[in-house]
């Protein structure tokens, strides 16, 4: 069997039918192709991947247009949701070789969007980005206050971060919600999936302070509220 029908069983298993799986499969394949060839997601094989997959497409439902994605690397969940979806998707990645690689995903499937090479933190304060997408995502490995810091700032007053995460300390959890007020959200509620997965939903309530995302790098070595 190829790798796109190893995928397509795999995710057909999975509850994902029709159009949607076969194009979900076919962006799969791709990405551990390229990915044999630089590094874009820590996935291997088929059965490594159609998990992130499925799992990307969890928050699908909730995502109003339009969408963006920090820190996207091989483009999830961003490519899955705007398959899903057909919403627009902004996606924020600083290295060249993943940005061109999401070029080239929204070119192969005529999906309506674009790739900011840039850092977040820079990205953040662009007149033309801030404050502008009703749906932001983040399928970050930073704390919770981090990612708040690095996506809210894109997301507009009324609009959601959905945050992907896994098993959440009581400690990170109440800094995010800390933080989330700093960066003029707040935490709405917390959906927990199949094993330690859970999406949080961070409502943007009012503009994010100027001030935020900080500079390159602080976000990370200075988490908010942790």
């Amino acid at each position: 069997m190829t790798i796109d029908k190893d995928l397509e069983a795999l995710l057909d298993a999975g509850g994902l039918a029709g159009t949607l799986r076969e194009r979900v499969a076919r962006y799969g394949a791709l990405l551990l192709d390229a990915n044999s060839r630089f590094n874009l997601t820590g996935a291997k094989s088929a059965a490594d991947l159609a998990p992130h997959l499925l799992d990307s497409l969890t928050i699908a439902p909730y995502v109003r247009e339009s969408l963006v994605d920090v820190g996207s690397g091989g483009g999830l969940p961003a490519i899955p949701l705007a398959l899903a979806t057909g919403v627009p998707v902004t996606m924020v990645e600083t290295t060249v070789k993943k940005a061109r690689f999401l070029g080239e995903m929204l070119a192969a499937f005529g999906l309506r969007g674009e790739v900011i090479a840039e850092r977040a933190e820079v990205a953040g304060h662009e007149a033309r980005l801030r404050g502008a997408f009703m749906t932001g995502t983040a399928r970050a490995v930073s704390s919770a206050p981090t990612v708040a810091e690095l996506l809210l700032p894109f997301v507009a007053v009324g609009g959601a971060a959905l945050m992907q995460r896994g098993a959440i300390e009581e400690r990170e959890r109440n800094a995010l919600a800390d933080a989330a007020l700093m960066l003029g959200a707040q935490v709405e509620r917390e959906e927990v999936l199949e094993g330690d997965r859970r999406v949080i939903f961070v409502r943007k309530t009012a503009l994010t302070q100027n001030r935020f995302p900080r500079r390159v790098g602080i976000p990370e070595k200075r988490p908010l509220c942790l």
